[in-house]
């Protein structure tokens, strides 16, 4: 009865008809057979001449994951990890778990002074704040289970990619400029990706180390990484520049296949990513937080809307501050989390007049952090199967660490750890013992790889870069579709805001809302931040007669092809 009051107040006082449009209008790239959307072009064609050449979606996807290793170093990776939702033509769902870990020699304090202060840019930067890669071996696992063309032709074009070089446009070519004092600073030799002068938009980048290392491992598969040259690679870079990443380490490096969360928002079936990811259970937290609330008429980013969705947003990063973690190190409710009951309570709390303040939120109870330079791709092949999958070094070119004889760059994952309980990470996420360092242990990650059907069959693959956003950008690109009717290239496009708790304000990319709309929600209580851009969706939106939309962000270089 109260639930009913509360949601009859919400629509006859709060309502707001103001409709205000994004900016993209129109659909984006379509075609019939097949659907790659990455963040760079070459990588997307990589996946594209692969579906062609009759592979699935999961052999173009190790061709990409491959390729923006290349293409894209910023994000791309084989010294990283990540997360992979696949959806089988038939209905069939897997969820790959090939997130970095801590290496033996981790402990929970190892980021803190003797005092038992954090010790700045020690978790951020330099070999120690490396975890031990996934990204190969999830790659090898996940063709191992469901690919079809052989291994070599996958890896064979990033072979062919850092053999002949990239084309650097403007975005990259200003990461490396803006990133040369720190390649410097965190190397102990003088890595490829500086030079005396500035990189220019159409310098070519050749990979050579790069491309021998994808050589080894289009030859032995995993072992090409895990083990042997490479292995001593890494582990001699570890010991130059006092790492902690062992032979042992890299021996024992295994993803894991793990069963996806689900949910139901309206007509739509969502399969997600569970811990030690926290975007699927957060995604599934806020979609049934908001389904009682009409935001169709309520319009895309009125105060009315943006005010329960950072409503909602702040009480499910409370939760995921205490709750969520490695699920082989710790009991995560997701039962409780999940609730349908136990999220109404959560609403019921809303006050649709005001903004809650973040110190009077805390994490529900009940019975029994991450970067802008990730990267996420969608894949359709002609079949119907689909692939999500988010991957990165965390922050932009990760550590900053180059491994000298190998080419790549390895990842700063340990700052996603809670290095010490309440102290924010990089991205000002707070943790507490759940996501505590531990030896072998995953961080916790706010990837957030997801697929949506309709009535049982495919309609969406979603996914973005973002750090503590990606959550709330994937959350908001759905409801762009099913509740404000866009394309899914409007929907990518449209401007994004994102509450996460701590720090308690809402950040909104410039114009993403009207000068009434921001005065409306002050008057709330709410403090808004403007920034230029949060996240990178690329999608894939499955149309009438099974016409596949690409949506690719505009924000990047982000393409989206088809064949």
């Amino acid at each position: 009865m109260l639930r009913l009051l509360f949601l009859l107040v919400f629509n006859l006082l709060f309502f707001q008809p103001v409709a205000i449009l994004p900016a993209q209008t129109g659909p984006g790239v379509t075609a019939r057979n097949g659907m790659v959307v990455s963040a760079h072009p070459d990588a997307s064609r990589a996946g594209v001449e692969i579906l062609r050449k009759g592979g699935n979606a999961v052999d173009a996807a190790v061709a990409v994951q491959f390729a923006l290793a290349v293409t894209f170093p910023v994000a791309g990776n084989i010294g990283g990890g990540g997360f992979m939702v696949y959806r089988q033509k038939d209905g069939k769902v897997s969820t790959l778990d090939y997130r970095e870990k801590a290496p033996a020699a981790a402990s929970a304090t190892m980021y803190q002074d003797s005092a038992g202060n954090v010790v700045p840019g020690l978790s951020m930067n330099g070999h120690l704040a490396a975890g031990v890669p996934g990204s190969v071996d999830g790659m090898a696992e996940a063709h191992r289970k469901f690919g079809r063309l052989p291994w070599k032709d996958l890896v064979q074009p990033a072979i062919d990619l850092a053999r002949h070089g990239v084309v650097l446009t403007q975005k990259e070519a200003s990461g490396l400029n803006n990133n040369k004092e720190n390649f410097t600073r965190y190397n102990t030799h003088l890595p490829y990706l500086v030079r005396e002068q500035t990189w220019q938009k159409g310098d070519t980048l050749r990979h050579p180390a790069l491309a021998a290392t994808l050589e080894r491992i289009r030859d032995r598969g995993r072992e090409g990484f895990y083990a042997g040259e490479t292995a001593d690679m890494i582990v001699r870079e570890m010991k130059t520049g006092n790492g902690i990443i062992s032979h042992e380490d890299l021996k024992n490096y295994h993803s894991v296949w793990r069963e996806p969360v689900t949910g139901q928002y309206r007509d739509y079936r969502v399969i997600s990513m569970p811990p030690p990811s926290s975007g699927g259970v957060a995604l599934l937290q806020l979609l049934t937080i908001i389904k009682p609330f009409d935001l169709s008429k309520s319009g895309w980013n009125t105060a009315t809307t943006v005010h329960v969705m950072a409503e909602a947003e702040r009480r499910v990063y409370a939760d995921r501050a205490k709750h969520l973690g490695d699920p082989d190190f710790h009991r995560v409710p997701l039962a409780g989390l999940l609730s349908p009951d136990y999220l109404m309570s959560r609403m019921g709390s809303i006050d649709t007049g005001r903004a809650t303040p973040s110190a009077a939120v805390q994490a529900g109870e009940f019975a029994l952090r991450e970067s802008d330079q990730t990267t996420h791709f969608s894949i359709v092949d002609r079949a119907g199967n689909a692939v999500s999958i988010t991957t990165t070094l965390n922050g932009g070119y990760g550590a900053k660490v180059v491994v000298r004889e190998a080419g790549f760059l390895l990842n700063n994952e340990m700052d996603d750890f809670s290095v010490k309980p309440g102290a924010p990470n990089m991205y000002g996420l707070v943790g507490g013992a759940a996501n505590a360092i531990a030896p072998g242990k995953r961080m916790l990650s706010s990837m957030t790889p997801s697929i949506l059907e309709k009535k049982g069959r495919l309609y969406m693959v979603v996914g973005t870069p973002g750090g503590s956003t990606i959550i709330t950008s994937v959350f908001q690109t759905i409801l762009n579709v099913v509740e404000h009717g866009m394309t899914m290239q409007e929907a990518v496009a449209a401007k994004r805001f994102h509450h996460q708790w701590l720090p308690d304000q809402i950040l909104a990319e410039n114009d993403a809302l009207t000068p009434a709309v921001s005065a409306a929600l002050e008057a709330k209580g709410h403090k808004i931040v403007y920034t230029p851009a949060i996240g990178r969706v690329d999608a894939i939106l499955i149309r009438k007669k099974r016409k596949l939309e690409g949506g690719a962000d505009p924000r990047g270089d982000d393409t989206a092809a088809g064949y």
